[in-house]
């Protein structure tokens, strides 16, 4: 892994721990990533299931208490 060493510089400077926010970082990304996976796959359904509510209203609309 290679990693800016002005970035390196500022994170010794701050006190921050390389390692921890690497590892923060690599958790987000893969988060986003199979966010965008999952969309990218059921965006269709997602598409259908809205144009449905939007034609028809939400399902048991009536018995809502708000």
């Amino acid at each position: 892994m290679t990693i800016r060493p002005d970035y390196l510089a500022d994170a010794k400077r701050l006190g921050i721990t390389v390692s921890e926010a690497a590892e923060r970082g690599l958790r987000d990304a893969i988060r986003e990533a199979e966010a965008a996976r999952w969309l990218e796959e059921n965006g269709d359904a997602v598409a259908a299931a809205n144009d449905w509510v939007e034609a028809n209203g939400l399902p048991l609309a009536d018995h809502r208490l708000f």
